[in-house]
């Protein structure tokens, strides 16, 4: 089926966040409960609530058919209960999903808002460029939650909005790390792209000059045999009594988590911009990354972070070392990376998005 366009429409921020608040529809993967993976769309709308938006939201179904289903019901159904969307926009299925549902918007005649997530989105739109292009323009407005996926993503759209992935810095505590303790913490789903057998390859490494180092690597077990291969790296590594799986955990016990250690891992072979990663930098945890996708574009070696190659065990493990022996290096980067992450709170992200959803509600029609 051919996708037809829809005119394009200029958006403009007004000074003020918008006094009346249209209701609107977030569409993506709400599986925090299903799967203990919490997307950005989730806190998005609990912000929006917040504030005193009327927000729904679809779909919080385990199987992807389901979900995308729902997607669709509740779009057709409730057409007359909202007056614009917001689209979350991920590469593979997540992409020919977004491209169902805006097809629909546009039958209907609502306005929606593409949200782009991902680090895996610019080689997707390589590969279908013009899908991508006809994607992105026919929303009312595109946003981009880092500088990495804005540039990589204005070749198909130029007006793209940079609205980052925003933290509550107020439910974290920071605590300067000036002299850290070898104590690693990991905090992503078990996921081949997030390579967290890497983790306990860095932590065998760190063990020969530091033999009371030890490993927390949190997260939900996503099914793709990642969370076994782990264990088995540690136990032939002879680490697994050094390290602790403590599972899927709430939102709420994030903060309570990161306290538990000094220096953050973030092993991924693709990247973005790590909600995780920014809450490590808000508790004052000092962060060993690889240098991979949106990274370089979020943290800035030997300032507020420390960077090495992907999959590269001896140098990541090397930066932990230097953070725990040069002076004054890990106490600069954990200042400068709290410094940095006081932009990303919702109190400075959330009147953006309301200016945005507001002026896409004003150009919309209802049924």
């Amino acid at each position: 089926m051919a996708f037809a366009s829809s005119p394009k429409v200029a958006l403009k921020f007004q000074d003020d966040v918008p006094k009346t608040k249209r209701p609107v529809l977030l569409v993506g993967p709400f599986l925090s409960f299903s799967l203990g993976i919490r997307g950005f769309c989730e806190d998005l709308s609990a912000e929006l609530a917040k504030s005193g938006w009327p927000v729904m939201t679809t779909s919080n179904k385990k199987s992807r058919l389901l979900r995308v289903l729902d997607m669709i019901s509740t779009i057709w159904t409730k057409r007359r209960d909202y007056e614009v969307a917001t689209v979350d926009v991920y590469s593979g299925n997540g992409f020919m999903w977004a491209e169902l549902v805006c097809q629909i918007f546009r039958w209907i005649n609502k306005p929606f808002i593409l949200a782009l997530h991902g680090g895996n989105l610019p080689a997707f739109a390589k590969r279908w460029p013009k899908r991508v292009q006809r994607l992105l323009g026919s929303g009312n407005a595109v946003t981009a939650p880092s500088r990495y996926l804005y540039k990589q993503m204005s070749r198909y759209r130029r007006d793209i909005h940079l609205l980052p992935n925003p933290v509550n810095l107020s439910h974290y505590t920071f605590v300067l790390r000036d002299a850290p303790q070898p104590i690693l913490l990991w905090l992503r789903a078990f996921h081949s792209v997030y390579n967290p057998s890497l983790a306990p390859k860095v932590l065998a490494h760190l063990k020969r000059e530091h033999p009371n180092a030890s490993l927390i690597m949190i997260g939900p077990d996503k099914g793709d045999g990642s969370l076994d291969e782990t264990r088995r790296v540690a136990i032939k590594l002879g680490v697994v009594n050094s390290l602790k799986f403590p599972g899927k955990i709430d939102k709420t016990e994030v903060p309570k988590w990161l306290s538990m250690g000094d220096i953050f891992l973030n092993t991924s072979n693709i990247d973005n911009t790590p909600v995780s990663v920014l809450e490590a930098m808000a508790c004052g945890l000092c962060v060993v990354s690889t240098d991979v996708g949106g990274i370089p574009y979020l943290l800035e070696h030997e300032r507020d972070a420390l960077l090495a190659p992907p999959n590269d065990p001896a140098a990541m493990a090397a930066a932990v070392h230097r953070l725990l022996t040069e002076r004054d290096l890990a106490g600069k980067i954990s200042e400068n990376a709290h410094k940095k992450v006081a932009a990303f709170d919702w109190s400075i992200v959330l009147p953006k998005w309301e200016k945005l959803l507001a002026s896409a509600g004003r150009k919309g029609k209802s049924l």
